[in-house]
This record gives structure tokens, C-alpha cells and sequence, in this order.
């Protein structure tokens, strides 16, 4: 059955889940565990880097710029100070780089300008929203796995215990107390991102910040300590918009490391037909037939989240295929 042909039951929830995207790179979790790995994969001479500065990548124009990883962490050195350097992985999925090639991250200490330490000058920092839409499934997947794990690294140069400077282990995935001797790893956030439907197959959206605005999209918020994902979408959805919900079901999920959340996607349904924004997160809350959301978009009453995100794919589940974006 085609997302045309798909008409979704008004009192029932969806029987499918999103599809599977395929993982870009082997991260070699045993791999990277060996003492000197990664400065072995750095002194390789088939490594290649890409380098993030201050949240931001270097892309040379619709691609993330990569360079040979050995000269690259001599002259960023000498440049910017010391490196934090993380093992991505290898390769596995056909790109403008080869398949199984290893892929480091450099982060400088201090910034680096295009055309200096051996970047090239015509290359531009840029942020993950600026350059998403533009860049490839590979580039797309090394530039998330490069935002988590460098976030990480910049908030947790401490150990949480005694407060002493922790040191870099594991590829970049480790860090270690010398004092203590304990382990610290990267921690991710689970979030829950909700559509809720109506008995009558409409989808509540809503959006926060001034009440004109135009901005609508699903419902979401972070699990809390000993909330199962079930137990915090009933919670969200009735703290936030004042909805009790009946059911949901767990579609798929999306790596979203700004800094650290992995966003985990629900459908829910309702008998409730009034909702009731708490005025804080949420400011504003509408239902939609499908009619109803795909005209109130195309005429430009309102927007729905990017085809970047989570957000975007659980909207168009609920539709049944594409929704049309307002051409500017």
C-alpha cells in the first residue's frame, strides 16, 4: 500500500513504524578499546579528518570538508594548541569517500581560521541547521556523531566525584579519573516526541513562544529517572496541552545531539477533543484534518518542523505520504 493509498483507522493506532536508517559507519566499539588505536589510525596515512570548532564543521561547499588526518593534527597543533581527537569510525556506506576508511574528529582548543593549519581557504564554518538540508547522508551522519561526542567532551572534563581533570581513553570514548580511577562514558538524553489523534483522525499540533506565531509541530519533553517512554508521553502530553492519553505506540527514533537527546518517536491517541496549553512550553494548541493542515501550510498560515527532523516524518505517518511545503 502506497503513503497515497494510506488512510489511517480514526480509533486505532497506526500498525507500521518509521523506516530504518541505515548506519553510515562502523564505530569499531572493540577497536577503539586497544591502548594507541587511535594514534595508530591518525599516523595510518588512509585516515581522514574532519574538524569541528565551536559546535561548527568546516564544509567546503555541500560537503563536510575531510582532510588526510596525519599532516591535518600536526599543523592544527601548532596552530590552535592541544586537539581533542575522537575515533568515528570507518566507513561502510558509498560516498565521495572510499568504503572503510577511517574517519577521526579534531576539535582545536582555540579556533582555526579557512586557510590556515592546512584548511582549506575555501571552506566556511557552519552550524548542523545551516548546512543539513545540503549535505549527504554520510556527511549527515558524521556531523551528528561529531556534535554528540564533542559536546560531551566539552562538558565533562571533570571527574563528577572529585572534581580532578579526567584524560581521554578509548578512542575518544572514554574518559578516565587518574585520582579515582573511575570510568566515564557519553551520556545521551531520551526524549519523547508525540502525535496525538483524536477519535475523529485529526492530529493535535502546538507551538510555543508569542501567541501569533506560526510555528506548530509535535508534542515533546524529556524522561524523567524511573519513567518507562510510555509512562512519560501520558505525562508530557498532559502537562503540556492537558490531553489524557488513551494508547500510544513507539514509531521510531532520531539522534539529536544539541546537545545530547535522543529524540524517540511516539503516535498516541485521545478521546479528549479541548486542549489546554499550559501557557509556559506550550502557548498554543490546534487539531488538523488532513485537509485542513495541508492548506493551512501551502497558504502559509502556519509552518511544520523541517524534513530534517523526527518531527516532520511522525507528521507525515499520521498524513499517510508528503506533505507540501509553501514554495518561497
Amino acid at each position: 500500500m502506497s503513503f497515497t493509498e494510506f488512510q489511517a483507522p480514526a480509533n486505532h493506532l497506526i500498525d507500521t513504524v518509521l523506516p530504518v536508517r541505515p548506519a553510515m559507519v562502523d564505530r569499531g566499539s572493540a577497536e577503539r578499546l586497544k591502548p594507541g588505536m587511535l594514534d595508530q589510525v591518525i599516523s595510518s596515512g588512509s585516515a581522514k579528518a574532519m574538524v569541528l570548532s565551536q559546535r561548527q564543521a568546516l564544509v567546503v561547499g555541500d560537503k563536510l570538508w575531510l582532510g588526510d588526518a596525519a599532516p591535518l593534527f600536526e599543523t592544527l597543533q601548532a596552530a590552535g594548541g592541544p586537539l581533542t581527537a575522537v575515533y568515528l569510525g570507518r566507513t561502510l556506506a558509498a560516498s565521495s569517500v572510499a568504503e572503510q576508511t577511517p574517519i577521526v574528529l579534531f576539535v582545536p582548543t582555540e579556533p582555526v581560521s579557512p586557510g590556515a593549519a592546512g584548511l582549506p581557504a575555501d571552506g566556511s564554518w557552519a552550524g548542523f541547521r545551516e548546512v543539513a538540508a545540503r549535505l549527504g547522508a554520510m556527511d549527515t551522519a558524521l556531523f551528528v556523531e561529531a556534535s554528540a561526542i564533542s559536546n560531551w567532551h566539552a562538558t565533562h572534563t571533570h571527574c563528577p566525584q572529585c572534581g580532578t581533570p579526567t584524560e581521554i581513553e578509548a578512542g575518544g570514548w572514554v574518559r578516565r579519573c587518574p585520582r579515582d580511577k573511575s570510568e566515564h562514558y557519553p551520556r545521551t538524553d531520551p526524549a519523547i516526541i508525540v502525535t496525538v489523534v483524536g477519535s475523529d483522525g485529526r492530529l493535535l499540533l502546538g507551538g510555543g513562544g508569542p501567541l501569533d506565531a506560526k510555528n506548530y509541530s509535535t508534542l515533546a519533553g524529556f524522561v524523567e529517572p524511573g519513567e518507562s517512554l510510555e509512562q512519560a508521553v501520558v505525562r508530557e502530553i498532559g502537562e503540556e496541552v492537558g490531553v489524557r492519553v488513551t494508547a500510544c505506540q513507539y514509531l521510531g527514533s532520531q539522534s539529536w545531539p544539541f546537545p545530547a537527546s535522543l529524540m524517540l518517536g511516539f503516535t498516541a491517541t485521545t478521546d479528549d477533543v479541548e486542549a489546554r496549553p499550559d501557557g509556559v512550553e506550550v502557548t498554543r494548541a490546534r487539531w488538523f484534518s488532513r485537509a485542513e493542515l495541508q492548506a493551512a501550510v501551502l497558504s502559509g498560515e502556519i509552518t511544520i518542523s523541517t524534513r530534517l527532523s523526527i518531527a516532520r516524518s511522525l507528521i507525515e505517518h499520521w498524513y499517510g505520504g508528503v506533505i507540501e511545503d509553501l514554495q518561497q
